[in-house]
């Protein structure tokens, strides 16, 4: 083992292994451990296959982000010191690179050996052992500051390059903007404490006597005296200017140093994580809870600045009117679980987001919900418009900060008027026509050539996943619609959310691709017919995740399959049916769907409602028991704890709802799945004085089985309860055992 992952493993090893008392008086929980002190940013840092975790340094929902400048996690060395990170894990904007050595070896960035890497949510900290320099950091939310120190006795220098863009030197700071996408700029205004001997420009690569530089890695680089120890260098980030980046420095981090920041920022950080309390359980499992509930909290992002904020979807700097503007939010993923834990933590904040998205539809050319908003736009990406049920979601559970008027057209023509095809912002045309008409979207057959404009040549039609995704946006639609009162509307989109069933197979149970002609595709495969990611017919995953994608209307799904014995026999034989070839082959084709447990993938969103499927059927002592093997198994406190793309609160909200024991399988119902608690207490901070607790009676690691339950003192025998049970505070008794109560939770809805 070498030295470096040596040190960064003994430093999460110390995460873990830190001293905790914790204590309960009258239903209060405190630790003495504070909640940031348990997280581990290195958790999950290496893939099983696609992408990793990234350790990344930001405050709750912040404009600035970044994390160290390497590859991955095993990446041998760092290519300068980060100064933003625009999208979440993309490459940083702007490099720092600090050096000593010969003038005319300097290199817009530089590679460095690096060491004794010590990471928190809110602070930085290592050592550049071939240069020999310390390299400390802290932040705010717009602003942060590095303190560098120099062990070398050379002339030191501080290169700042803008990778693509331009920087400038007007003899008291540097300053400068890097390109991005879609006409996208983020600036940066950078004061050194000490001041230079000289600075000049590096522009393709060449030194130049100059105080501009643009251009591919246009630099400006600092230079300073050989008897230089400690350098003090403070930032502003911005997306409207150099001048408002000033401003966010001069407010944020102006007279300020590194300790005072990082102190400031934990305890930002202690009251973003400490909105819920745990006691008990396994220290792991508090890691566990409390890294994903970090990581739940790393997107969207906020990008007002002073009352300010510059839209790409328009390329306008609009005023906020004193609602923040969050962008950054990945939908397709993010509305399963992420807005709902936000919902029950941060509604204020979710009203703001769902407020932006409404923004953004205003200030597009089409008046169109997004689907995958990011700083630079919306991208589009994925398949489906699942902003609307983050829209009726929050509405349903009392939100009330937002237009829902707006909502309602802006989802009604996104889902209506841009085509269904995925990846693309373009019109409805010829494929969309044919799902109004026929119900489902048609399927090519092997060998059949695409016509269709609008369709991705890469991502392909994934009809099965469109179809079964845009009956769940419909059914969305007509809640929406029946909130405003519009039953014409409310009846039309009931009728088309039933769509899912034009493409069941009964002979095989499964939800089948069929042709144009309304025939079946024949011969097929439902493991690896569909090309590489199954993107043919349907997209990431297989038919065996699919066959479950109903959440809106699972006792349909279980008269479809035969009832209740049917029904859980399905959900048995995906989670032990073989991969049907060798792992390499298998993943070679479908790359997504890691974590497997049979045709199961843990490391999909498509599948996090699956395990608690067996509360419908009467079996909820088997939702339990998924619960805890699959967290057990696939999110772990360690380097590959992560099963696969966690896409920044995606998947992370799975694991923070799954242990405290309740999941909400149907957003845009108000009704949450009871699951298996992996605490002993639990307090969910709703606001306003009220506390959702969660308590597990008998608790212990093995005790994994509800024997009995009460819900605010009533006896409880359903496996699922409302949000208006528990909106007003409330209080879950979970009466645990070893052994499953198969008779408990066959109460349904």
């Amino acid at each position: 083992m070498n030295l470096h992952l040596k040190n960064i493993l003994l430093y999460g090893l110390a995460l873990l292994t830190a001293a905790c008392t914790t204590k309960v008086e009258n239903n209060n929980i405190s630790t003495a451990k504070q909640p940031v002190d348990y997280v581990n940013p290195y958790m999950g840092n290496i893939s099983h296959l696609l992408v990793p975790t990234f350790p990344t340094i930001h405050l709750p929902n912040s404009l600035l982000r970044v994390y160290p400048e390497r590859r991955d996690f095993t990446g041998d060395k760092l290519s300068g010191l980060p100064l933003i990170i625009t999208s979440h894990r993309g490459s940083s904007a702007f490099n720092l690179s600090p050096y000593q050595g010969a003038k005319n070896e300097i290199s817009p960035v530089v590679h460095y050996s690096y060491d004794n890497e010590k990471l928190t949510p809110f602070s930085y900290y290592v050592y550049l052992d071939d240069a020999e320099i310390d390299v400390d950091f802290g932040l705010s939310h717009q602003s942060a500051m590095y303190e560098i120190a120099f062990n070398k006795d050379e002339a030191a220098y501080l290169v700042l390059n803008s990778r693509s863009g331009e920087m400038n030197w007007d003899g008291k700071a540097v300053s400068g903007y890097q390109n991005l996408a879609n006409n996208t700029k983020v600036y940066m205004y950078m004061v050194v404490e000490e001041t230079p001997l000289a600075a000049f420009a590096i522009q393709d690569k060449a030194q130049i006597e100059a105080a501009k530089a643009t251009g591919r890695n246009a630099a400006i680089v600092l230079e300073y005296p050989q008897s230089t120890k400690k350098l003090h260098v403070r930032y502003g980030i911005s997306f409207i200017d150099v001048e408002q980046a000033k401003k966010n420095m001069d407010r944020e981090v102006e007279g300020k140093d590194i300790a005072s920041l990082q102190s400031a920022a934990k305890d930002v950080w202690n009251e973003a994580l400490g909105k819920i309390a745990i006691n008990g359980g396994r220290e792991d499992d508090q890691t566990v809870f409390y890294t994903s509930l970090y990581r739940c909290f790393e997107r969207p992002v906020c990008i007002s600045e002073d009352g300010r904020y510059y839209s790409a979807f328009d390329g306008r700097v609009h005023e906020d009117n004193g609602r923040p503007f969050y962008t950054d939010d990945w939908i397709w993923d993010s509305y399963r679980a992420h807005h709902p834990l936000r919902v029950l933590i941060d509604p204020k904040k979710e009203e703001d987001i769902i407020n932006s998205f409404v923004n953004m539809a205003e200030q597009m050319d089409h008046f169109w919900m997004p689907t995958f908003p990011e700083i630079t736009g919306d991208s589009r990406r994925m398949n489906s418009n699942h902003g609307v049920a983050s829209v009726i979601d929050a509405y349903r559970k009392g939100l009330r900060g937002f237009d829902l008027e707006k909502a309602y057209e802006a989802c009604k023509a996104g889902i209506t008027e841009k085509t269904l095809a995925p990846w693309s912002g373009k019109p409805a045309g010829e494929l969309d026509q044919f799902y109004k008409d026929k119900g489902y979207i048609p399927a090519l057959r092997e060998g059949e050539k695409e016509t269709i404009p609008e369709v991705h040549d890469f991502e392909s039609r994934q009809p099965v996943a469109v179809t079964l995704g845009t009956s769940y946006d419909e059914w969305c639609l007509a809640q929406i619609a029946k909130e405003l009162g519009r039953t014409a509307d409310y009846d039309y989109f009931m009728k088309r959310s039933l769509n899912y069933r034009n493409l069941y197979n009964e002979e095989t149970g499964f939800f089948h691709p069929k042709d144009k002609n309304g025939k079946f595709i024949e011969p097929f495969d439902y493991v690896f017919s569909g090309g590489m990611g199954a993107r043919g017919y349907y997209g990431e995953n297989n038919a065996w995740i699919y066959r479950w994608d109903v959440q809106h209307n699972v006792k349909d799904l279980i008269s479809l399959m035969g009832g209740n014995t049917a029904f859980v026999n399905n959900l048995d034989d995906m989670f032990n049916a073989s991969l049907g070839r060798s792992k390499y082959s298998f993943y070679a084709q479908l790359p997504d769907h890691t974590g497997n447990v049979g045709q199961f993938s843990m490391a999909n969103e498509p599948s996090l409602h699956i395990p608690y499927l067996y509360n419908y059927a009467g079996q909820s002592w088997k939702t339990q028991k998924r619960i805890h093997s699959l967290i057990g198994e696939w999110f772990r406190n360690d380097l590959m704890g992560v099963p696969g793309d966690e896409d920044g609160g995606g998947m992370s909200a799975f694991v923070v709802f799954s242990q405290l024991g309740f999941y909400p399988v149907t957003p845009g119902s108000t009704e949450y799945n009871i699951g298996s608690p992996f605490f002993e207490n639990a307090v969910v901070h709703l606001g306003d004085g009220n506390d959702f607790k969660i308590v597990a009676k008998n608790f212990s690691e093995g005790n994994k089985y509800i024997q009995s339950a009460k819900l605010n003192g009533k006896e409880w025998n359903k496996p699922f309860f409302s949000h208006d049970d528990i909106k007003d505070g409330a209080v879950l008794e979970l009466f645990m055992g070893d052994k499953a109560n198969k008779s408990w939770g066959k109460e349904s809805l």
